[in-house]
């Protein structure tokens, strides 16, 4: 039996996505959030195309959007209400963000076009994922970093502040503040001047 499928788990399949146990997606709660963001990612992109301003809508979708903020429509997320968007960072086009657990970005930020955060993880073996488990790890990005075009940030991953994520580098695990870090897997190359 996988974490959070005990049959004394009296739990909606909200309640454990919530907890990060394995759930299957779909329930009535999950599914109406879901659409919800599909609603404001559909309004936000016709805004965008009529030249309207498109920071109303996306502070509906995402759980915060600092002050002077830029997310540069489209944006593909899950959920929207798990990402939480530091004041002045700057998110270039494209951005996918599958936020089932928590998405933190720092203040400060430049998020490259096409980057890929990722919580969601599912299970190695056959049968729990023909069962459509999963479950999430939440993604942490601190003040300052940039993520270069092309970045993938996997779940559970932290990066510390100051740091730089070369474009196409896959994150697989955290990368320490002021640090340069390329590659797939991405690998810490040199150090940045905290100032």
């Amino acid at each position: 039996m996988m974490m959070g499928e005990g049959a004394d788990d009296d739990r909606s399949q909200a309640e454990r996505m919530r907890a990060g146990d394995w759930y299957v997606w779909g329930d009535e709660e999950i599914s109406a959030i879901a659409a919800r963001a599909r609603d404001l990612m559909r309004a936000i992109q016709r805004a965008e195309l009529a030249g309207e301003d498109v920071r109303p809508l996306q502070a509906e979708l995402f759980g915060r959007l600092g002050k002077d903020v830029e997310v540069r429509p489209p944006v593909r997320v899950d959920l929207g209400r798990n990402i939480m968007i530091g004041d002045r960072t700057f998110v270039n086009y494209n951005l996918t963000a599958l936020d089932i657990a928590t998405i933190m970005i720092g203040a400060d930020c430049q998020i490259g076009p096409n980057v890929q955060l990722l919580t969601p993880i599912h299970p190695v073996e056959a049968e729990p994922r023909r069962a459509r488990l999963e479950a999430a790890r939440p993604i942490m990005i601190g003040d300052n970093v940039w993520l270069g075009g092309g970045v993938i940030v996997c779940p559970g991953v932290s990066i510390g502040e100051n740091s730089v994520i070369g474009a196409g580098a896959v994150v697989t695990r955290d990368v320490p503040a002021n640090s340069v870090a390329v590659g797939n897997p991405a690998r810490v190359i040199r150090e940045v001047p905290a100032r």
